[in-house]
Protein backbone atom coordinates (compact mmCIF):
# COMPACT_ATOMS: atom_id res chain seq x y z
CA UNK A 1 0.00 0.00 0.00
CA UNK A 2 1.27 3.44 -0.89
CA UNK A 3 1.72 6.19 1.65
CA UNK A 4 -0.98 8.84 1.93
CA UNK A 5 1.40 11.48 0.53
CA UNK A 6 2.06 9.35 -2.53
CA UNK A 7 -1.67 8.89 -3.13
CA UNK A 8 -2.27 12.65 -2.92
CA UNK A 9 0.56 13.37 -5.38
CA UNK A 10 -0.77 10.69 -7.76
CA UNK A 11 -4.22 12.28 -7.67
CA UNK A 12 -2.78 15.76 -8.23
CA UNK A 13 -0.64 14.78 -11.20
CA UNK A 14 -3.39 12.67 -12.75
CA UNK A 15 -5.85 15.57 -12.47
CA UNK A 16 -3.34 17.97 -14.03
CA UNK A 17 -2.70 15.38 -16.74
CA UNK A 18 -6.40 15.17 -17.52
CA UNK A 19 -6.46 18.95 -17.88
CA UNK A 20 -3.45 18.97 -20.22
CA UNK A 21 -4.92 16.07 -22.17
CA UNK A 22 -8.26 17.81 -22.74
CA UNK A 23 -6.57 21.11 -23.58
CA UNK A 24 -4.19 19.45 -26.03
CA UNK A 25 -7.02 17.55 -27.69
CA UNK A 26 -9.23 20.61 -28.14
CA UNK A 27 -6.41 22.89 -29.32
CA UNK A 28 -4.79 20.16 -31.44
CA UNK A 29 -1.53 20.81 -29.57
CA UNK A 30 0.78 17.80 -29.46
CA UNK A 31 2.97 18.66 -26.47
CA UNK A 32 0.18 19.23 -23.90
CA UNK A 33 -1.69 16.21 -25.27
CA UNK A 34 1.28 13.86 -24.82
CA UNK A 35 2.30 15.35 -21.46
CA UNK A 36 -1.25 14.96 -20.21
CA UNK A 37 -1.33 11.34 -21.29
CA UNK A 38 2.01 10.64 -19.61
CA UNK A 39 0.96 12.50 -16.43
CA UNK A 40 -2.14 10.33 -16.15
CA UNK A 41 -0.26 7.05 -16.64
CA UNK A 42 3.19 7.41 -15.04
CA UNK A 43 2.05 7.37 -11.35
CA UNK A 44 1.09 3.72 -11.79
CA UNK A 45 4.71 2.79 -12.54
CA UNK A 46 6.64 4.95 -10.04
CA UNK A 47 6.81 3.74 -6.44
CA UNK A 48 9.10 6.38 -4.90
CA UNK A 49 7.31 9.51 -3.68
CA UNK A 50 10.30 11.77 -4.32
CA UNK A 51 10.75 10.45 -7.86
CA UNK A 52 7.00 10.83 -8.42
CA UNK A 53 7.11 14.51 -7.42
CA UNK A 54 10.22 15.29 -9.47
CA UNK A 55 8.91 13.61 -12.62
CA UNK A 56 5.47 15.16 -12.17
CA UNK A 57 6.82 18.69 -11.80
CA UNK A 58 9.09 18.26 -14.83
CA UNK A 59 6.24 16.88 -16.95
CA UNK A 60 3.95 19.72 -15.87
CA UNK A 61 6.60 22.29 -16.88
CA UNK A 62 7.38 20.79 -20.31
CA UNK A 63 4.37 22.35 -22.14
CA UNK A 64 5.35 25.78 -20.88
CA UNK A 65 8.89 25.56 -22.25
CA UNK A 66 8.40 23.41 -25.37
CA UNK A 67 6.22 24.92 -28.08
CA UNK A 68 5.67 22.94 -31.27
Amino acid sequence: MDSPASLVWELLFSAAGAGYFIYGKKQKATVPFVCGLVLMVFPYFVSSTILLVVLGVVLMAVPYFVRL
